[in-house]
């Protein structure tokens, strides 16, 4: 168990957000328990978020830095300790992600990252393990976050028709997921294709992979096994996943088609239907 005089703010993201918190909470002459009563939480929380125990979300950060009039720090911090949790093998191509200009995704199982709820995530990522869900989860959800800045990068993602039969959490979730993969319509930056089944054999086929294209880098492809993800600049291998994937969005529905596809499958297989006599089945 840590102890606060044994906390070393250098050690993480995580150890440096808990140091200054409890600094700041203890200029203000503030007790654990006093703090979280003016954020709506518990003092224990307080406490476990200071000691590294806990990790903590954005709401709590933003919360926090009006009580303390910490000027928006915390909300700062948190991008970076959310960005610490995602695994070590990983967070080199979110730091990428965050700066692309253009990112082009095709995934063959899984909705990408980017696109998926909260629900649809914790499903996902609670296969494993439930260790530290909560920050797993937070962690994907300020990815995110990429696509709501005042210029987000251009997306255009193409999902395999599996995406969408695979059931992930149950109708209840798929329900949500597929609705907000309808609702990207109304994003002028997102563009979701759909690559049926009938196309058979495709340039996909070997598994999913996502180009990164900057404004003043180089562009990169990733790709990703069950162990670890992989990073490339090589002009060949770029050239390569770009050339694939023009012949994917070539071969895939087209963004409307694609709508209504969706939403087609979200009420065949994910609504509720009454039976003959006025049960509702699933």
């Amino acid at each position: 168990m840590k102890n606060l005089r044994d906390l070393d703010p250098s050690a993480s993201p995580l150890d440096y957000y808990g140091s200054e918190l409890r600094r700041k909470r203890e200029a203000a002459k503030l007790s654990q328990q006093k703090l979280g009563d003016c954020i709506f939480c518990t003092g224990s929380l307080i406490g476990q978020i200071e000691t590294a125990k806990k990790v903590p979300t954005r709401d709590f950060s933003e919360r926090i830095d009006v009580a303390l009039g910490a000027d928006g720090m915390f909300s700062r911090l948190v991008g970076l300790v959310l960005r610490s949790q995602l695994p070590s093998w990983f967070q080199p191509y979110a730091e990428m992600e965050a700066k692309a200009a253009y990112i082009s995704s095709f995934q063959v199982q899984l909705v990408d990252g980017l696109l998926q709820t909260e629900e649809y995530a914790r499903a996902l990522l609670g296969v494993r393990t439930e260790d530290d869900l909560d920050a797993q989860v937070a962690a994907r959800m300020e990815r995110q976050r990429i696509l709501e800045k005042s210029n987000p990068p251009a997306m255009w993602v193409v999902l395999s028709e599996a995406v969408l039969h695979q059931e992930i959490g149950g109708k209840a979730v798929m329900r949500h997921q597929l609705d907000h993969l309808l609702s990207l319509r109304n994003q002028k930056w997102v563009q979701l294709q759909i690559l049926p089944f009938e196309i058979g054999a495709h340039s996909g086929t070997e598994g999913s992979f996502n180009v990164l294209r900057f404004e003043d880098d180089p562009d990169i492809v990733y790709t990703e096994d069950f162990v670890q993800g992989h990073m490339t600049a090589n002009p060949e291998a770029v050239r390569e996943g770009s050339l694939r994937y023009d012949h994917l969005q070539a071969a895939a529905l087209s963004v409307e088609d694609s709508a209504a596809l969706i939403a087609r499958v979200m009420e065949e297989r994910y609504e509720d239907h009454p039976d003959s006599d006025g049960r509702t089945v699933a």
